[in-house]
């Protein structure tokens, strides 16, 4: 038998493997929110426009007012939306309001606190004018034909906020990749079904699923199908028919006399790259394509099947989509003693109990059995063990996969 594949081999095959999505789609910018601009993105206006006022108060020149207690002649208004269209003479002002445009000859904006109003028309300064003070130039934030954002760019709010100000109500984007979901068993029921005896409700589609949207791709459910190879191949045909850029299977993916999976995938045309990972929990994960869909099949198992999906599923996505790997390691303090670890690499999960020298100090919790899917739910954190890892002390520094924000 082959020796196990080292998790970090396979993640490199698996991506090595994949070819981002070419397919380029417009939308509205209100749909944009995380989807990756293919393209870099230029301003088509300037912003602001206009020498703009940033406080509410009176616009003059600087030569005016150069000590406190200098008069003024207020001869207009501007506020936002309403220029003064006239020009600021010599010991004049014009009251203004916060992005209205500068008039003509002011250089200086007095805010109203630091003005003192006089009788016909008339202000007083209470500070000292600086010149170019509280105005906005034309053109601070970007100019027109200027790249503000790049391609590759996972759409954020802030970037959704600078792209309608750059005036672009649609945006040219990359087709998300599709990631079909296969889950096998004739031992699975829907949630709110009523199992039958030797039954148990299927579960790990709804994780899988989210995992891979947050990722950003979209979802082809193909449901719960049974233990028969005809329907499973009816369901591989129709992800290949959607032109599915992943097709994820959930369990049945072993070699045993009710374990179909992997021989319909080759019946369906798989080319199987490898199977069986030296990780625990997760070793029974297989990788293959049938010609450009990705096949991955994880374990039946709850948790395996979770962890498979953080640590392969959600890097095949980024790339697929064209963005840099989530950055998820990081280094912790156990908070107690850790047993030494054989030829698979472990994944324990464990909750942050604590900080010591600016790092999370993390507790592994004591059953780590793959099917407990609740302790899966109330961990930050999977400690990961190395192979042929030495026992380790309390308080040691370790690497860990970050499960939440």
């Amino acid at each position: 038998m082959k020796p196990l594949l080292p998790v970090a081999d396979a993640l490199q095959r698996l991506l090595d493997a994949a070819q981002p999505v070419s397919t380029v789609e417009r939308i509205g910018l209100a749909a944009a929110a995380d989807r990756v601009l293919a393209f870099d993105l230029k301003a088509q206006i300037t912003q602001p426009p206009f020498n703009a006022s940033a406080m509410d108060g009176y616009a003059l020149r600087a030569a005016d007012a150069t000590a406190i207690g200098s008069e003024l002649t207020v001869i207009g208004t501007a506020s936002a939306g309403h220029a003064f269209e006239g020009k600021v003479g010599t010991r004049e002002a014009v009251r203004i309001f916060t992005g209205a445009p500068v008039p003509e000859s002011a250089d200086s904006v007095l805010i109203q606190e630091d003005a003192e109003v006089l009788e016909d028309n008339r202000i007083r300064t209470a500070f000292n004018v600086t010149q170019g003070r509280h105005i906005r130039p034309r053109g601070q934030d970007f100019m027109r034909d200027e790249t503000v954002l790049d391609a590759g760019t996972r759409l954020s709010f802030a970037d959704l906020t600078v792209a309608a100000a750059m005036n672009h109500a649609e945006l040219a984007v990359y087709r998300k990749p599709l990631v079909a979901i296969l889950a096998t068993g004739d031992e699975l029921v829907p949630p709110g079904g009523e199992p039958q005896v030797a039954q148990i409700i299927a579960s790990n589609t709804f994780g899988v699923a989210a995992l891979a949207r947050r990722a950003g791709a979209d979802i082809l459910d193909l449901g719960i199908v049974q233990d028969d190879d005809r329907l499973i191949r009816a369901a591989i045909g129709k992800a290949i028919a959607a032109k599915a850029d992943v097709l994820v299977t959930l369990g049945g993916a072993s070699v045993g006399d009710h374990d179909l999976v992997q021989a319909a995938l080759k019946a369906e045309g798989m080319a199987l790259d490898f199977w069986r990972i030296a990780m625990r929990p997760g070793k029974p994960l297989m990788v293959g394509n049938i010609g450009p869909m990705q096949v991955l099949g994880l374990p039946g198992n709850p948790v395996a099947s979770l962890v498979c999906s953080l640590l392969f599923l959600e890097p095949l996505i980024h790339k697929l989509g064209h963005q840099a790997p989530r950055a998820r390691e990081i280094t912790v303090r156990t908070a107690t003693a850790l047993k030494a670890n054989d030829v698979r690499q472990d994944y324990l999960r464990a909750r942050f109990v604590g900080e010591e020298d600016g790092k999370p100090i993390a507790e592994a919790f004591t059953k780590q059995d793959s099917s407990m899917m609740k302790i899966m739910a109330k961990s930050d954190c999977l400690i990961i063990r190395p192979p042929h890892a030495p026992e380790l002390p309390a308080g040691a520094e370790c690497k860990a996969i970050r499960l939440r924000d």
